[in-house]
């Protein structure tokens, strides 16, 4: 049956990230979801009343690959599972989130669960025979719930869109999950507003109320409020934190103050922190202008206005160095690539190297750096890292990459993906599905 008109423009009103306004009928509406649901299954298409946000992650988990009848992994057990949880940043957190939601997750028979930026289960606790019962599907500590190895689900989702989001019975994309309704909010680093992990409520078709998705956004802001009060004192004067992975300007901690770069001073600081020892103007005209007409005057201005912009005595010349320590996201990959850490070295690297830069040496080095990483990914054959970094915006196109998951993950739509990208590499005069886009 097609909608009505009324129906059709009192749905455009509702909120996308609810899912269920009050006063709905919640078992017509799973009946509706679960024939959607099917129908999407069978023939691709999302018919009414499916919300957009359910639709495109449904969408993103067909292109992962991700079958309805799946069963979650479990990456992590025992000691190693307890070793990451004591050093993951959330686990500062937990006694706040077990005062906000412990009662009510146990008075309620519900669950309280937290997952890491990559919806890997850090926590999951709660009513016990509602747990035992999850249990079934996997849904416990240490198993892996991204999109890209479950489909929708509100964790996994919330990761996926940095955005809280509830999920209603069979807008799960998995069937053995649709008896269940969630709702989850992503906690972020309050320094570096990175997505650190998202807390989340499961349960019954109770949970399905606008204000179960405020109370979880709610606790995620908490605890963002508490992580900023736990945080370590802002590095001192002789220190300077740099964060350029999957940005286009440059997040800069010095001093106790935060600073947003512009684009050419963000690529000036990559350099100098990559060069302690200092770099000469020419050298440095070199590596930031590919247009050779550009002055040394021009640069010199530059500079000018980056000193200005941190402070006093922080930028030398002759060479143009910076007198104290940096430490940079681009370093922290690098050395967990060079210890063999390739699953941390993946959690820290948000996206390549200022993408929008088109100075030689920054580009060189965001080539190098992604390479780096997508060579380990593809060596170690982790069947979910190698997903993540092939539906990831910086992936989605890496050849290599998507012939290394066909391998360890050989469903129908990864090897349709590969199949449309090899078309496309042998098309005449089309050479950009190369290296010369991958990790770019």
């Amino acid at each position: 049956m097609s909608p009505t008109a009324s129906q059709f423009e009192e749905a455009q009103l509702t909120d996308p990230w609810v899912a269920l306004e009050p006063g709905a009928d919640p078992a017509e509406h799973a009946r509706m979801l679960r024939r959607a649901h099917e129908t999407f299954t069978e023939k691709g298409t999302v018919p009414w009343p499916v919300r957009s946000v359910v639709a495109e992650s449904w969408r993103r988990s067909r292109r992962a690959g991700v079958g309805p009848d799946g069963t979650a992994s479990v990456d992590l057990t025992d000691g190693d599972l307890g070793t990451y949880r004591a050093e993951h940043p959330l686990a500062r957190v937990m006694p706040l989130f077990r005062e906000l939601m412990g009662t009510f997750a146990a008075d309620g028979e519900h669950l309280l669960a937290v997952c890491d930026a990559q919806g890997r289960l850090l926590w999951v606790e709660g009513h016990a025979t509602t747990r035992r019962a999850a249990g079934l599907m996997n849904f416990v500590p240490g198993a892996r719930w991204a999109e890209t190895a479950m489909g929708t689900n509100a964790p996994g989702t919330a990761v996926a869109v940095d955005r809280p989001v509830q999920v209603f019975a069979a807008e799960h994309f998995t069937r053995r999950v649709q008896p269940w309704t969630c709702a989850a909010a992503p906690v972020h680093d309050p320094r570096t507003g990175r997505v650190l992990g998202a807390v989340d409520i499961t349960g019954g078709n109770g949970l399905a109320h606008p204000h179960s998705l405020g109370f979880v956004q709610a606790v995620a802001r908490a605890a963002e409020s508490q992580l900023a009060l736990l945080a370590p004192e802002w590095p001192a004067a002789d220190t300077i934190e740099l964060t350029v992975l999957g940005r286009d300007e440059a997040h800069l901690v010095t001093g106790g103050h935060a600073i947003r770069l512009s684009r050419r001073h963000s690529e000036i600081l990559v350099l100098l922190a990559r060069h302690p020892e200092g770099l000469t103007g020419d050298e440095l005209l070199c590596a930031l202008y590919e247009d050779e007409s550009v002055t040394p005057v021009t640069l010199r201005a530059e500079l000018a206005r980056l000193r200005r912009v941190l402070g006093p005595g922080l930028l030398d010349s002759r060479p143009y160095r910076l007198t104290v320590p940096v430490e940079c996201d681009v370093a922290v990959v690098e050395r967990r690539l060079e210890t063999g850490a390739v699953t941390a070295a993946a959690t820290a690297y948000a996206g390549p190297l200022l993408p929008g830069s088109q100075a030689p040496a920054v580009v060189r080095l965001r080539h190098r750096l992604a390479d780096g990483l997508r060579t380990a990914l593809i060596a170690r054959r982790d069947p979910d890292l190698l997903a993540d970094w092939a539906h990831s915006p910086w992936g989605e196109d890496d050849l290599d990459v998507w012939r290394a998951l066909s391998v360890v993950r050989p469903t129908a739509a990864v090897r349709a993906r590969l199949a449309a990208l090899e078309s496309e590499l042998a098309a005449p005069g089309d050479w950009t599905r190369s290296g010369a886009r991958r990790g770019s």
